[in-house]
This record gives structure tokens, sequence and C-alpha cells, in this order.
């Protein structure tokens, strides 16, 4: 029979199917060439969804063709009929994922990011992280943030963005689920087909310059590390603090929703993060080299703070950084971050050693008027009460103790600073120990200034109030009271009162003096007759040395008003006393005698009245304040 001839001619009727299939996928591919007609419409523009399945299909259909063509060993660019018909299938894909991508992503997401001060993102421990960003109000606190990976996003394209939580790290919906999907159906489509560098480019080109839009909604600058350094400190100071609340918002949400984007659309079809990379790698760098120009600025003891808060920020958003950037092509950005952290570590050792010398080494030479607080007192130990909000970070910093010097370091004069009790290592930690040299050598240059008084009671004045200041700050701050200890701060304590008696024996042992009973007895003895003469010029001896301290040291200031008072009292306890006893032996002798008022100035009364006017830091009364006798 020759049927057997005849069937070897016809094609079978699954070959015929399959070709009918070709040539209709073909002429939909072509049907929707970007040269032609139809390209005025976007197939996936949330209108007629079967014709975007059909394409697909179609893509499908012309691929599998392509790859029977090429063969095991063939090319799937390789030309020919489908091959050059998928490379119009990818030119139209190519479009449209770019039009998904802008037209879906772009109004929505940064509505999203200016509303980013709702979240609650978590605060570093010191007090100006805590304030850069609002916390939420109540009804905020009530929302649970987290979503699961499938649940459906904003599919209307809402304004008000959805989360999801973890850790640290909030990430937003860039896109609405359907968009994301079809995303995904493309972008499998052009790998598949040999065009993945392709479609990663768009990808890239299109969310780099949201990121970019977001850093310009952050106020993140493009600056260089030499533009950092030029940037005088109260311009840097503000930058920083932005810096940190930038920094947060960009790991914690913009990067951490960016890499979700990039999982949900090529996890499994892309064999590295080139989309990923090729987003956000730039901003990244940007960002970080901020930090980076502050890690290797000049040190100087005004910056020690924003320092701290800048390597508090970055340690805590390191394990973001190492979840979020952890392929190999952005390894590079971890060690950064890292090396970073701790050139910020090494600038605040140094800024803290420094900042010992400056206070040894101030060198102003004029004596504070009226012996009060001195300028450099108040700063530093404001100063170390700061330091004592950074405990935490600072023990962890700070694991050497100050040396053992007693000598002006870099000083070859061989003046030698005196023995310094330190408190033991087992006792203290390393912070400890440097924060009670500092009080020491503040101590030190204290009494180098004292010496610029002449009055040796003036003197004694100004070292009470400035080593008062500095246990009052210690007792203030509980943080810097635990660290200082119990020991040193009662040492402390024993000095200011050490002071004060001394300052009270510079000024009254001479006037207390002219209250002696000694000398007044024609005879010598008790029982001779007073001379009055000397009697009368112990009166207007007393006047004259308490007109003249009166005059003196009202003019003098003890800034902090208990001490100002402990202080008159502790005068008051001693003169008042003394006086009455001396008046009263002794005053029927100038009252008998002529003007009696010229030696008998005042009562106790006036003078209890009269200390009421000593270290006020103004002149006394013209006329005083005196009762009449």
């Amino acid at each position: 029979m020759d049927g057997s001839d005849g069937s070897d001619a016809l094609p079978t009727p699954r070959a015929a199917t399959g070709a009918a299939d070709l040539k209709a996928a073909e002429q939909l591919i072509l049907h929707w060439d970007p040269t032609s007609s139809a390209s005025d419409r976007m197939l996936f523009d949330g209108g007629d969804r079967a014709e975007a399945e059909q394409y697909l299909h179609a893509v499908d259909e012309i691929r599998r063709a392509v790859r029977n063509s090429a063969g095991a060993s063939g090319s799937p660019r390789k030309s020919g009929t489908p091959a050059s018909t998928i490379q119009i299938a990818m030119v139209r894909l190519e479009d449209e994922f770019r039009h998904i991508l802008v037209s879906r992503a772009i109004a929505f997401e940064i509505d999203s990011i200016v509303d980013l001060n709702s979240l609650s993102l978590p605060r570093s421990g010191s007090g100006d992280l805590a304030s850069d960003l609002p916390e939420p109000d109540a009804a905020e606190e009530g929302l649970d943030l987290r979503r699961s990976a499938g649940s459906s996003g904003n599919l209307g394209g809402s304004s008000t963005p959805s989360y999801r939580s973890t850790s640290s790290i909030r990430e937003i919906d860039l896109l609405p689920d359907d968009a994301t999907q079809d995303l995904r159906s493309i972008a499998d489509r052009m790998i598949a087909a040999g065009y993945g560098r392709e479609c990663f480019q768009v990808y890239g080109s299109v969310r780099k310059s949201a990121v970019e839009l977001c850093f310009r909604h952050l106020g993140i600058e493009r600056l260089s590390i030499g533009d950092v350094q030029r940037l005088d400190w109260v311009a840097l100071e503000s930058k920083i603090r932005r810096w940190i609340r930038a920094a947060r918002v960009c790991i914690r949400i913009i990067f951490a929703s960016e890499r979700r984007l990039c999982d949900l659309i090529f996890a499994g079809l892309a064999g590295d993060d080139a989309p990923f990379v090729e987003t956000v790698k730039g901003a990244a760098v940007q960002l970080l080299s901020f930090a980076e120009a502050i890690s290797i600025g000049r040190r100087s003891p005004e910056k020690l703070f924003k320092i701290l808060d800048l390597h508090d920020a970055l340690t805590d958003l390191l394990p973001d950084v190492a979840v979020i950037f952890q392929s190999r092509a952005l390894e590079s950005l971890n060690t950064q971050v890292s090396d970073i952290i701790a050139r910020l570590a090494e600038a605040v050792r140094g800024i803290l050693s420094e900042f010992e010398n400056a206070v040894l080494r101030e060198p102003s030479k004029i004596a504070v008027p009226g012996g009060t607080l001195h300028p450099l007192t108040r700063y530093v130990m404001n100063y170390i009460s700061l330091i004592s909000d950074y405990k935490q970070t600072l023990i962890q910093l700070i694991v050497s103790r100050p040396p053992a010097i007693h000598r002006l370091p870099g000083d070859d004069t061989g003046v030698g600073l005196p023995e310094v009790d330190l408190p033991e290592p087992a006792k203290q930690s390393p912070l400890a120990s440097h924060l009670i040299w500092i009080i020491f050598v503040l101590q030190f240059n204290m009494e180098s200034k004292a010496q610029l008084y002449k009055d040796a009671a003036l003197s004694h004045l100004f070292l009470m109030n400035n080593v008062h200041y500095i246990v009052q700050k210690v007792k203030g701050s509980p943080e810097l009271q635990e660290m200082i200890g119990d020991d040193y701060l009662k040492k402390l304590t024993a000095k200011y009162r050490q002071l004060a008696n001394s300052y009270v024996r510079a000024t009254w042992v001479k006037i207390l003096h002219c209250l002696r009973d000694e000398g007044l007895y024609v005879g010598g003895s008790f029982s001779s007759s007073v001379s009055k003469s000397t009697l009368r010029d112990r009166f207007k001896a007393f006047n004259a040395a308490f007109d003249e301290v009166h005059r003196t040291q009202a003019a003098w200031l003890v800034p902090e008003s208990q001490l100002r008072e402990e202080l008159r009292i502790s005068i008051s306890e001693r003169l008042l006393p003394a006086y009455r006893a001396f008046l009263g032996r002794f005053r029927q002798h100038i009252e008998s005698g002529r003007h009696p008022e010229m030696y008998i100035k005042y009562s106790a009364e006036d003078l209890e009245i009269a200390l009421s006017d000593f270290f006020e830091g103004c002149p006394p009364p013209l006329h005083g304040r005196r009762k009449s006798h």
C-alpha cells in the first residue's frame, strides 16, 4: 500500500496545532510592536487583564520556539523569525516594566516617605537622639504594624501606607501587590529570554531615582568629605542631628523597603543582587560619606557628644545594615559602617584625652571679679555631667585608666602635679577614673588661678566657690555621683568646708583680735582699771576694720544662695557673740565719756544687718542699714 508514503507527507495534528499557536503568538506580539499604533496603550495599565495574560502566554510560546530552534548549545537571542519576534516582545515588556514602576509607585511612595515621622523607631539611649523622631500618639500605639508578605497591599494606590515589621526594620509596601506580581511576571520572561541585564537596568534606573527623591525629602545633601570638614561646627552639629534621623529612615525604611520590593520581584529569578545593588549602592555610599568625614575630621572637645550620638546611631543600625546589605556585592558597605564606628570610638578616646589636657592647661591669667565661679569650672562640670549621660557607651569605649603622671604633660619646667589618690581599678571603671582625674586637674588649675588674687581671703573664697560647685554638680547627677563614688565626694565636700574656714580665719581673726581684753587694763590684770584711751582705740580699730571688710566683701560674690547664707551664719556665730560680750563689758566706759557715738558705731543688730550685704556681688548701701541704738 502506498498509504505510508502519503502519511509521511502530512503534518501530525499536534504539529499543526503547534504551528498555528506559534503563528497566533507571533501575530499578537507584532500587533503590540512598540512601533505600531497599538503601542500608544499599555497592556499592564490596570485595564483588561486578559490582554496582558494573553501577551505573556504569547511570549512563552515564542520563547519555547526560540529555545527549540536554538538547540542545546544555541543562544536564546539567536537570529531567525522566532528570535526577532522575541526581541520585539522584550522591547514591549521593557516598556511595560518601566511603565508599571513609574506609574504605580511614585506618587504613592513619596506620600509615604513624607509621613515617616509617624513611625515609632527604636531610639538610642542618649537624650539628643530620643528627640529625633516624635513619639507615636495613642492611636498609633494601638496599631499592629506587622504584615505578612502575602497580605494584600494598597491596590488602589492609596496614600496611606501599610507596614510590616522585622525587629527594628519598618518596611513600606512601595507598590501594590498586583503591580508587584506583574513586574515579577515580566522579569521572569525577560530573564529567561536572556534580557536580564536590560530588566535590571530599567529597574535600577527607576528605583534609584525614587531613592534619590527620598533623600532630597530627608535633606540629605551630596557633600564630599572635604565639604563636610570645611563646615563650621554650628552648621555641622545641626547636620549631624539631621543625618542621624535621616540615616535611621534610610536604612530601616527606605533601603529595607527597596530590599523587600527587589526580593518580591526577583527572588529566584536573578542569580545575584544586581537589581538591588543598582538601586541603593550609590545612595548608601553617599549617605555613609558624611559619617566617614566626621570620623576622620579634626577632633575638639565640643564635638564629643555629637560624635557619641553618631557612634550610638551607627552601632544601633549595624545589625540592620548586616541584614539589608547581606549580599557579597554589598559587603563593602557592612565593612565601611564597622570601620566608621571604630574610627568614631577612637575619636572619642582621643577627644577625652585632649579635653583633660585642655582643662589642665587652660591659660587665662585674669582673676575672676569678686572670687565668683570661674567659667572653666562651669564648663568642665557641665561637660562631665553630659559625659555621665553617655555612661553606657563610654564604659565600653574607655578601657584604660588615665596615666599615672604627676607633672604637666609635655612640660619641661619641672612643675609637678601633687599626688592624686585615684580609686583602685577594682572599685572604679576606667571611665570613672578619667572623670575623677578631670576634676582633679580642674582643681589644680583653679588653685593656680587663686594665686592671682592678692587678698588671701578672696583666694580662699574663690576656691571655695569652685569646689562647692563641683560637689553640687556631682550630687545633682545620680549617674555622675555613682561613678565618682562617695569616698571622693566626701573629700571634695571636706575640701570646700576647709576653704570656707580658711576664708573666715583670713578675714575675721584680725577683726576679732580688736575685741580681746588683753591690753585694756592699766595695771595689766583684769582687776585693774580700764584704759579708756586704749578702749576707744580698740573700738575705732574694730569700726575701721569692719567698715573696710563690709565695703570690700559686699562686692565679692558667692553665687549659690545656700552656701552664701551658710557662710554668713558661720561669720555671725563668731562675730556677734564676741561683739556682744565686748560691748557688754566695756560699753559703760565709753558712754560715760564724750561723744560715745564716735566709738560705738554698731550695735550687734547693726552688724547682723550689715552681714546680709556680704557676698552679693555689689557695693553695700551708701548709708548702711543700721538700726537706731
